[in-house]
């Protein structure tokens, strides 16, 4: 039995199949399994938390983990090692988001292309068709994280405590949520995962792309991450496609089109959920 697991900050999937690539068992889903921001034990308790996973736990004989926060030595050792202690039967595999958002949007194995994140978080490498690259040391959300989920909720928040919302617009965010500024603060700064608390606002861009605030906010966020995430890879732009991974950018479409054609690259695939693309790659190598 083998498990195929997509983990953002925000949510978690696990698909199961058999040595054959039959999936024998309805998606799972947890919460996000980031072990750049959450400690070993809350890690352990979100997972244990999980019956239909404990049910399945000494069944399975191999895991491919592919999450946020998995980028850097010490939180891929930390999660390789809980899933060792949890799953003792099964060979892991823990690879960064980035690495799932190649093979899950890539039209073939060894396709060179840019390959962007824009889901609660967000990212950017070159993949050459053999090997990842990074030019980039992602900082995380306080920092980085241009045109993600967080990136925009925070434009959001401060758009409407700033009042550079326009009215109608302001109104309907009241009414969407509470925007009292101790609730806000309780959840930034004594809650844990404050980076999907924030992406959690995200949805109303898209509840209200009629806006053309909303519009010119969506592309603002963009070009952001086009200019210092994207350009990075300035001289391979000239002959590989940029696709993109997440929900962000998968409700973002036109606005990406729009700047590319503006910055001048060439939009690729999207894919709105790694993980079935993620499945798809996974059978193929059996």
């Amino acid at each position: 039995m083998i498990l195929i697991t997509d983990s953002g900050s925000t949510k978690c999937d696990w698909i199961v199949i058999d040595k054959n690539g039959n999936q024998i068992h309805e998606k799972i889903r947890t919460k996000g399994l980031n072990p750049a921001i959450l400690k070993e034990k809350k890690l352990k308790k979100i997972i244990k938390n999980s019956d239909e996973l404990m049910q399945i736990k000494d069944q399975v004989t191999h895991i491919f983990f592919y999450g946020a926060g998995c980028g850097t030595t010490k939180p891929k050792l930390m999660l390789r090692n809980i899933l060792e202690s949890i799953f003792k039967n099964a060979v892991i595999d823990v690879q960064e988001d980035t690495m799932a958002a190649v093979r899950a949007t890539i039209n073939h194995s060894s396709e060179p292309a840019v390959v962007c994140i824009m889901g609660t978080g967000s990212n950017c490498s070159y993949f050459d068709g053999k090997k990842l690259h990074q030019r980039v040391v992602s900082l995380g959300y306080t920092l980085m994280d241009e045109a993600s989920g967080n990136y925009y909720g925070k434009e959001l928040i401060k758009d409407y405590y700033f009042n550079h919302m326009p009215e109608d617009i302001k109104m309907a965010f009241e009414h969407k949520y509470n925007t009292e500024a101790d609730y806000i603060k309780y959840n930034l700064y004594k809650q844990p995962n404050p980076n999907a608390y924030l992406a959690s606002f995200a949805e109303f861009m898209f509840l209200n792309k009629d806006s053309e605030y909303v519009i010119e906010l969506i592309k603002k966020g963009f070009r952001l991450f086009a200019k210092n995430m994207i350009f990075q890879y300035r001289d391979e732009l000239k002959t590989v496609p940029v696709h993109f991974a997440g929900s962000i950018a998968f409700f973002a479409k036109e606005e990406i089109h729009e700047v590319a054609n503006e910055l001048g690259f060439t939009v690729g695939n999207f894919e709105r959920r790694p993980i079935e693309g993620l499945v798809s790659y996974h059978i193929k190598q059996l």
